[in-house]
């Protein structure tokens, strides 16, 4: 059952998103509040980065007044809505990458976290 699903059956719609043009602390601001660990960067509707804490962290003490395009990975691996399920969950294993953005033509149409692969292994056991 857990192979046939695809992205679009687990991934996250309402999707939090930053620009490249925030302020980090702006970014930051936006993860904490909603308790999670990073977010798409998006311009115009495409996906051209992702920010997380751990980048944040990484860029020192003065990153907060840096904007999101100056810290941001921008070389991304992403999924599709059809992606199979086992797929994505191997690319989190062998990347350790922790969300995934799912897109569209480059746009960004949802994101699968660990926890959406958890829930769905929980509700397919």
């Amino acid at each position: 059952m857990m192979r046939k699903l695809r992205a679009r059956d687990i991934m996250l719609r309402d999707v939090i998103v930053a620009n490249p043009e925030d302020l980090v602390a702006a970014a930051n601001l936006k993860m904490v509040r909603a308790n999670v660990g990073g977010v798409p960067v998006v311009e115009d509707g495409r996906l051209v980065g992702l920010i997380t804490h751990r980048d944040i962290l990484l860029a020192g003490g003065e990153a907060l007044k840096l904007r999101v395009k100056d810290i941001m990975s921008k070389d991304l691996v992403v999924v599709h809505e059809d992606t199979p399920i086992s797929r994505i969950s191997r690319i989190m294993a062998d990347t350790g990458y922790q969300r995934l953005p799912v897109v569209k033509n480059d746009r960004l149409v949802g994101l699968i976290t660990q926890s959406c692969i958890i829930k769905a292994v929980a509700d397919h056991l």
